[in-house]
């Protein structure tokens, strides 16, 4: 059984990878075959499936599909560019500083979604490449998804695995995300000197642009920005309700709708085209798929011989969990890498090391920043890609990796001095 499932996992791994076949198809077929070939039941592998990561996902995806219809992003926007004064270089920075802050209250894909259309629009309005903004939102989406509970998708994993509420996440990597986001709006500004460029005339016509046109449904704007608000505080609050974090992105997510009217054209359409389903049933089919690797005790013996070759030292592990997260998340999706990293490091803590808390910091850290290595290092980069791409402008591998594998680079010898320093002193 071990190996049935071991070369099960690694298949669907390799499918993943390859992008050859789409990865809700791989990870649901490989949870179908542990469960056809007995290595777990169905009444197993559905304890094995973390409701509160797949609840949050969807109350969020709920949240943001409704706000959208409001055009309060693209207000949002077009504010900062007049607030820049029209000049690309302060557009750079005050666009790379909302994707950040967006992403860290909503998710890095659903912001560059909202983002890189508004993006393309002030772009041509000041006849500028779009190309360094898109890039720095890429950079931006993932280091500002670090920050928060429900900015990354192994951030939602490692918290509701660990129970860590979502105040603990911006206390502990917020000042370390705050810190990356100046010295990588720096490096882009340096780099791209050269082409932030424009002419006063064009810049003249991007003033006049009225950002308040932007707004389609103001009546829906007031109520949804008083369901964002409460949820948000709900988070912020959790650890004198405690109120998982689920129920609350649900409530919100639902709440909103009752709000927008609850009718069933507005709830089915927002059901089709705002949630992704084929990311909550890839989520379904990895839980399942981790969870065969926990029932034949491959997840137990790559914690001994982690715990062997670090000698159970929590400075030592913490190092090679934030380097190995990194690189491995740089070139391969850090979703399934995350999920197969949770239980290992939670077998771990039963096999002596006491403090663990360092080492949950270094998987987010590592994971989260690890995707801004290559353009498959995260769905934020790819989605990017192909917005963009749409529109025209190319961003290739290579084009990619010369700037984000660097930058990718330097971000995580941050996170290792900080985590040094902040916990293993």
């Amino acid at each position: 059984m071990e190996v049935m499932a071991a070369i099960i996992f690694v298949i669907m791994y390799a499918v993943i990878v390859s992008e050859k076949i789409h990865r809700t198809v791989a990870a649901m077929i490989g949870a179908v075959l542990m469960m056809l070939l007995g290595i777990l039941s169905q009444e197993v592998a559905i304890h094995h499936i973390d409701f509160n990561t797949l609840g949050l996902l969807t109350g969020m995806m709920l949240l943001v599909g409704v706000t959208s219809h409001t055009g309060l992003f693209d207000f949002v926007a077009i504010w900062a560019a007049k607030k820049a004064k029209a000049d690309p270089k302060k557009i750079l920075t005050y666009l790379g500083v909302l994707t950040a802050v967006f992403s860290a209250f909503l998710d890095n894909v659903t912001t560059v979604l909202l983002m890189v259309p508004v993006t393309f629009s002030i772009t041509k309005q000041l006849n500028l490449n779009p190309r360094p903004f898109l890039l720095t939102q890429i950079l931006a989406s993932n280091i500002g998804g670090t920050a928060t509970l429900i900015g990354d998708p192994p951030n939602i994993m490692i918290g509701s695995a660990v129970k860590i509420p979502f105040m603990a996440f911006i206390e502990n990597l917020a000042p370390l995300v705050i810190i990356q986001m100046v010295v990588v709006i720096f490096l882009f500004e340096f780099i791209y000197e050269k082409e932030l460029h424009t002419t006063p005339e064009l810049q003249k016509e991007m003033m006049k642009m009225d950002e308040y046109a932007a707004l389609k449904d103001k009546l829906l704007l007031k109520k949804s920005l008083f369901v964002l608000s409460i949820t948000i505080i709900g988070f912020f609050t959790h650890q004198f309700h405690h109120i998982d974090s689920a129920l609350m992105a649900l409530a919100g997510g639902f709440l909103l709708l009752l709000l927008a009217g609850g009718g069933h054209d507005l709830v089915e359409e927002t059901m089709k085209s705002k949630v992704e389903w084929a990311t909550i049933f890839f989520f379904i089919g990895l839980f399942i798929a981790v969870g065969g690797l926990i029932e034949v005790g491959i997840i137990g013996e790559m914690a001994r011989a982690a715990v062997e070759f670090t000698g159970g030292d929590v400075t030592a592990t913490s190092l090679l969990v934030i380097w190995l997260s990194a690189i491995v998340s740089s070139v391969l999706d850090n979703i399934p890498f995350v999920a197969t990293m949770i239980p290992l490091i939670q077998d771990m803590g039963a096999m002596g090391i006491s403090n663990l808390e360092p080492i949950w910091w270094s998987l987010a850290l590592g994971a989260c920043l690890g995707g801004n290595g290559t353009l498959v290092g995260a769905s934020a980069n790819l989605i990017v890609a192909g917005l963009a791409a749409a529109r025209g402008v190319r961003i290739t591998f290579t084009d990619y990796f010369k700037v984000g594998f660097p930058i990718m680079l330097l971000t995580v010898v941050m996170a290792t001095v900080y985590v040094y320093l902040r916990y293993l002193m």
